[in-house]
């Protein structure tokens, strides 16, 4: 019998009281498969010759009392830090997993990202009915593309060019009850057929694209 990748017990670790013991399913549960998906997809998002990639598994070790609510791989073309740079993730929250593609607050360029954006619009309203985009990391909810279309993106756009603390997420997520029932080579598949989608967005926020 082939094994699932990821697991409802997975996502229950965010049901943990306190910090410390969330911590440690954390690094004993979920860390394990993002050091292998980020040794995985550094590689193949290199390959996509703008820059080598690096992995960095979240630590969360600012937390003193919070424990956290998502946790997640980022992957940035930097070996030290990557929340000042256009990333993906792969992470979890409590309800879903989603793969993205970045840009958070730390970014010193949202205004020149959102404006190659805007020109370029289609790259976004191209992609296929189930990627979603949202302007805030921090929160779990999102919306499809499909829905909010141009207006709604140009919307969130605007607001990323004169909000400080404006943020640019798109990729898809993934329901937790589906995430469960796919084998690992059924989610390496997913994980990858979504960067390939998001690497023309990624050509466009770095202004490097014919």
């Amino acid at each position: 019998m082939t094994q699932n990748y990821w697991s409802a017990t997975d996502f229950n670790v965010f049901t943990i009281e306190g910090l410390d013991q969330r911590m440690a399913a954390l690094q004993q549960k979920i860390q394990p498969k993002f050091k292998e998906l980020g040794d995985h997809f550094s590689h193949t998002l290199s390959t996509h010759g703008k820059g080598e990639f690096f992995p960095h598994v979240a630590k969360h070790a600012r937390r003193t009392v919070n424990p956290p609510k998502d946790s997640w791989v980022a992957f940035a073309p930097a070996k030290r830090g990557y929340k000042a740079l256009p990333h993906f993730q792969i992470g979890l929250w409590g309800t879903h997993l989603f793969i993205v593609l970045a840009i958070i607050y730390e970014n010193p360029d949202k205004k020149g990202i959102a404006e190659r954006l805007e020109k370029n619009l289609e790259v976004l309203t191209s992609l296929p009915n189930d990627f979603i985009v949202s302007g805030d990391h921090m929160k779990p909810d999102v919306d499809l593309i499909s829905e909010v279309r141009t207006e709604g993106l140009k919307k969130l756009l605007e607001r990323l060019q004169t909000v400080k603390k404006a943020e640019f997420l798109v990729g898809r997520h993934l329901s937790k009850e589906d995430a469960a029932e796919m084998t690992e080579q059924q989610f390496y598949n997913f994980a990858t057929d979504t960067f390939n989608h998001l690497l023309p967005v990624y050509d466009i926020v770095i202004n490097s694209y014919d």
